[in-house]
């Protein structure tokens, strides 16, 4: 009789409704964007079949980056950077852009929030340089106030890059060594453009070529992650 009744307590507590405490793990597991019940796996990204779209992401932000800083720097003598336009619409613009989104839904706030805005950075730096938009025909007779009002849009992202190095401080040294170098590139094109100062301009166009090939190596190693047999792995050093 005695286990009888204690079987019939463990049935009982096994199908009794979860506890307040079980509730406000489950609303934070739920808050996070996953599906888990536990602490431990809060941060976890959930279980998807989307395949992971961060080299995607990457190259095309290092590719549209490398272009444009490859012209602030004066390469080969060139001045006028227009060709950068369709790259940073479709690439560094539209290819970051799905990037984004298909990171929610694998559960990764981080990569999905830096893929979409940098994917917004490069479709309206692109906006500016194409002359149906009206945006640079404004300023032909106040040069100087096109000069301050790109640096102050160079200074917003600026803040924005810096917000996102704060946030990857415990994520990788790729990934710090990234935003950091992004962060100071944003700085020196925007002081550059404040000052009309071509030796700033070039500097931030160095920093870019850099922050660039940093994309290129984070990149690289997720895609090499994602294969079954890759031929060689590259470190993220993460903490």
């Amino acid at each position: 009789m005695s286990g009888d009744l204690e079987k019939g307590s463990s049935a009982l507590q096994a199908n009794a409704p979860p506890t307040l405490a079980e509730n406000t793990e489950y609303s934070n597991a739920a808050h996070h964007g996953l599906g888990h019940y536990t602490n431990t796996t809060l941060h976890t990204p959930r279980p998807s079949k989307i395949g992971n779209p961060g080299s995607l992401g990457l190259f095309s932000f290092a590719s549209t980056t490398f272009m444009l800083s490859m012209y602030n720097v004066n390469a080969r003598g060139i001045h006028t950077p227009n060709v950068v336009v369709g790259m940073a619409v479709f690439c560094g613009g539209l290819a970051q852009l799905l990037a984004g989104m298909w990171e929610f839904p694998r559960g990764n706030t981080f990569g999905g929030t830096a893929f979409s805005s940098y994917g917004a950075f490069w479709m309206s730096y692109a906006t500016i340089l194409i002359p149906n938009s009206g945006i640079l025909a404004a300023y032909e007779t106040e040069p100087e106030s096109l000069a301050d009002a790109l640096s102050i849009f160079l200074f917003a992202w600026m803040i924005v890059t810096a917000m996102f190095l704060i946030a990857s401080l415990r994520k990788s040294a790729a990934f710090i060594a990234l935003f950091g170098f992004l962060t100071l590139t944003f700085m020196l094109l925007a002081v550059g453009e404040a000052g009309a100062h071509a030796n700033v301009t070039k500097a931030g166009g160095a920093f870019g070529i850099i922050t660039a090939f940093i994309a290129y190596y984070i990149g690289l190693s997720e895609l090499l992650n994602a294969e079954k047999k890759a031929v060689v792995a590259l470190p993220l050093v993460p903490f």
